[in-house]
């Protein structure tokens, strides 16, 4: 509780210092996921990605199914199998489990060939965005431009201050 009020008088206290200084500056909102969501750039490196991560899942799910054969393949067995066979059985599948799950770590995970690739095809086209709202900002001598496609906080913006239009317009996105 003690939190919240103590996140309220600051949140109080920034935008007293914003009023006194709106006369000063000038205010735009976009929104970002709107713009990038227009881009054929965009569109098109998502259905790359999205293909690429589906072909992958695909490829990791049926190796889990394989473990899944090999693990039933086992248990079926188990009775006619003595105990050096069946720890080494138990061996093979941990291994292969954990050379999948490793695998699945690879494609997907923070640091995996996914994020790469996103970085790879994503990055360029969302730097080609801010720089046109950057532009915008110089052009129009704008101070603070607010995303309000994240949920950094916007709560209520008026429309005569969404600028996403202009944006759009200065990258050729109908």
């Amino acid at each position: 509780m003690k939190k919240i009020i103590t996140s309220f008088i600051l949140g109080v206290v920034i935008l007293m210092g914003f009023a006194q200084d709106a006369n000063s500056q000038s205010v735009a909102i976009i929104n970002i996921a709107d713009i990038l969501e227009n881009m054929e750039d965009y569109k098109n490196a998502q259905a790359k990605l999205d293909k690429m991560a589906e072909q992958w899942q695909q490829e990791i799910n049926a190796e889990f199914e394989e473990i899944e054969m090999m693990y039933n393949k086992y248990n079926a067995e188990q009775v006619l199998l003595s105990d050096a066979e069946k720890k080494e059985r138990e061996e093979t599948i941990i291994n292969r489990e954990k050379e999948v799950r490793e695998k699945q770590k690879m494609r997907f995970g923070p640091e995996g060939e996914l994020f790469s690739k996103r970085q790879q095809l994503v990055e360029p086209i969302q730097d080609k965005v801010y720089n046109a709202v950057q532009e915008y900002a110089e052009l129009h001598n704008v101070d603070i431009i607010l995303d309000k496609s994240s949920s950094a906080g916007l709560i209520f913006s008026n429309d005569e201050y969404d600028k996403t239009e202009d944006i759009k317009k200065m990258l050729d996105i109908r």
